[in-house]
């Protein structure tokens, strides 16, 4: 299976179909329930959505899911039944194979009840016709790519004593984003050079965005946050609720960190963990719905 684990949970749908053609005899038989085994699109109906909140007992590499909707619909023409399932959940991947999976099974058990009355059935064009949901609703496009300064704030690692392990794992993580990283630095824990750095960038608008990795704990020395409160214009705090409802998922840990994100002349600021798997989870927790923010921010200015 592939791990799905960093993936955030997001409305998924999905809508699939297909097509069971027989005779116009039969269809008539369906459409005033003179079928011998019963009410065939009632049970079909149940049939399909039994089949698409069980779909991963039988797909090999789909996902268990909790699935929060599924619903069988039918047209009858004059030689066929169309069937639609829908699908949806609030989950880490889409909902696809559920609806497919239910509109199969729908046209399975029609087929079961009316091969009795018709040797020929054919099931057919079964599709999907539609999904939403997860990174393929992102559609934004950014030309120019969106200028990122990431800035590793920690003394240790200024001084050598310590590899700039996280500023590596978003170096990484940027290179699949319309992201152009424009400038690094590392600076020492001291409250004036932070702040400093930050005036400096943005008021030069250099960069839309600032990334700063390090110093958000609860120790003394960990300005970071307290930095960016003083000289933003405004805080956002939507973003650090993302990366704090992320991270708690995921580790006790992250609730000592303070994220904090704030916009300064046009410049988004945004303080992130020091540690390598900190800063991983926090970009999984801001893209690609982060990148939204700079199409406001580009209208602004």
């Amino acid at each position: 299976m592939i791990n799905i684990s960093h993936k955030r949970n997001s409305l998924r749908y999905a809508k699939a179909t297909g097509k069971l053609i027989t005779t116009p005899d039969v269809i008539g038989k369906v459409r005033n329930k003179q079928v011998p085994k019963g009410d065939v699109l009632e049970v079909s109906r149940s049939a399909g959505i039994l089949a698409g909140k069980r779909t991963s007992e039988w797909i090999v590499f789909c996902h268990s899911m909790p699935v929060d909707w599924i619903e069988i619909t039918y047209e009858l023409q004059t030689e066929s039944i169309i069937f639609y399932a829908e699908a949806e959940a609030v989950w880490k991947t889409g909902v696809e194979m559920e609806a497919v999976t239910a509109v199969m099974a729908a046209m399975l058990n029609a087929y079961d009840m009316l091969k009795p009355l018709d040797a020929d059935i054919t099931m057919t064009e079964i599709r999907l016709l539609e999904k939403r949901g997860g990174k393929s609703d992102m559609t934004d496009i950014f030309t120019p790519p969106v200028k990122t300064a990431l800035i590793s704030v920690d003394t240790a690692k200024k001084e050598g004593a310590r590899a700039d392990r996280s500023a590596e794992v978003i170096r990484e993580f940027l290179k699949n984003e319309p992201v152009e990283l424009a400038f690094e630095s590392i600076i020492e824990e001291k409250y004036e050079a932070v702040k400093q750095q930050l005036l400096k960038i943005t008021e030069q608008k250099s960069v839309e965005l600032i990334i700063l990795c390090g110093s958000t704990g609860p120790a003394p020395k960990d300005i970071v946050p307290n930095v960016i409160r003083e000289i933003s214009d405004r805080e956002v705090p939507g973003i650090s609720h993302a990366i704090y409802k992320y991270g708690i998922e995921r580790t006790p840990f992250a609730m000592m960190s303070d994220q904090t994100a704030g916009i300064r002349n046009g410049v988004l600021m945004i303080a992130l963990p020091g540690s390598s798997r900190g800063s991983m989870e926090s970009m999984h927790a801001l893209f690609p719905g982060l990148l939204h923010i700079f199409k406001t921010l580009r209208r602004v200015s």
